[in-house]
């Protein structure tokens, strides 16, 4: 198993991620399709951890440009090496917090976001660290193309409850689209069948997963 400071060092080498101490790290915002090389759609994983998300749409979606966003950079390196292995050159990974977003892409350079398995902070106390909750709502409908979808796939029911009732708050929000055990939904396509390790980990453990997407008005 590798270090910490070996994956650092190989994070360093490599041309798909994009980390503070890069040159392209304070010129990225606004110019990802300059990085990716063509002007295909912009889609971020946000808390992307191990980067199975980001790989797997990478994979389905080669016309579309795929984004994973996590401040751990141990996590990112097997995302970014799994892409390498596939040769999947329409897959990177960013190294922020989430609440640097706005500070990484332009308005409207994102068309579409995907939130999988966050940590729901279930404490009242932590509410506004919720990648739900309304401050994070206006730094996606800020980066966000108009008409582009945020997902999210979660196996926490209070967390989808507290996102369904935020949701529902907003005059900014139309089309949103929700089941609570997704396995067995018609909303369960290509897309929702990848899998991260926490997803199989409360699937096999009989969790329902719940999931919801919405657009910006």
């Amino acid at each position: 198993m590798r270090s910490k400071l070996a994956r650092f060092a190989e994070n360093a080498q490599r041309k798909n991620v994009v980390e503070p101490g890069k040159p392209i790290f304070t010129s990225i915002r606004g110019n990802w399709h300059s990085y990716f090389e063509n002007d295909h759609p912009i889609i971020l994983e946000l808390g992307c951890g191990h980067g199975e998300y980001t790989v797997g749409l990478a994979t389905l979606h080669h016309q579309k440009n795929f984004i994973g966003v996590d401040v751990k950079g141990a996590r990112i390196w097997k995302g970014s090496r799994d892409a390498e292995v596939l040769q999947l050159t329409n897959a990177a990974f960013l190294r922020i917090r989430i609440l640097q977003l706005t500070e990484s892409f332009a308005e409207q350079e994102v068309a579409g976001i995907w939130i999988t398995f966050p940590d729901p902070h279930p404490k009242e106390k932590e509410e506004k660290r919720r990648l739900t909750s309304p401050r994070f709502l206006e730094m996606y409908k800020q980066v966000m193309q108009p008409g582009s979808w945020v997902h999210l796939k979660t196996d926490n029911l209070a967390l989808y409850e507290y996102s369904r009732e935020v949701l529902k708050e907003r005059e900014d929000v139309h089309n949103v689209i929700c089941t609570d055990d997704l396995y067995h939904s018609d909303l369960y396509g290509l897309e929702q069948q990848i899998e991260t390790t926490y997803e199989r980990k409360f699937a096999r453990r009989g969790i329902p997963i719940k999931y919801l997407r919405f657009q910006f008005q």
